[in-house]
């Protein structure tokens, strides 16, 4: 069977209008769709337990992850950024992204990419980070 990959996201926009969450993908998929969305739902719940070290959010409330794609073999390719590129933990964030969907049951191999197109900026917040960092 060919490798199709299957973008995974919330149903629902979680923050403001203007926040974007993960890219959702309307590909096929040899995934059960229950099977999916519980894939989904603990991945971004992985995700929700990564902080930068310097801002008390999450990185999935914060928007740094713009899209999950899952495989037919159940390996996940996470697109992520940084608030800004000269970030202190750049070389480490990556690999904690990659360790915490890592634990999700059924993910078989993940990989992160970093990219900057588009560049993060506040807009991407979700309502939760607006609220913790004081942003209204």
């Amino acid at each position: 069977m060919d490798d199709q990959n299957t973008s995974c996201a919330p149903a629902a926009p979680t923050g403001p209008a203007g926040h974007e969450d993960p890219a959702v993908g309307n590909a096929a998929s040899a995934i059960p769709p229950e099977e999916l969305r519980r894939m989904t739902d603990d991945m971004i719940a992985a995700l929700k337990t990564v902080y930068d070290p310097e801002i008390p959010v999450d990185i999935f409330e914060l928007g740094l992850i713009y899209k999950i794609d899952v495989d037919d073999n159940r390996n996940v390719v996470v697109d992520m950024t940084l608030t800004a590129p000269g970030c202190p933990v750049a070389g480490d964030m990556p690999g904690w992204v990659e360790n915490a969907v890592s634990t999700v049951a059924g993910v078989q191999d993940v990989k992160v990419n970093l990219v900057f197109d588009p560049p993060w900026d506040a807009s991407r917040m979700s309502d939760e980070a607006r609220v913790a960092l004081n942003m209204w």
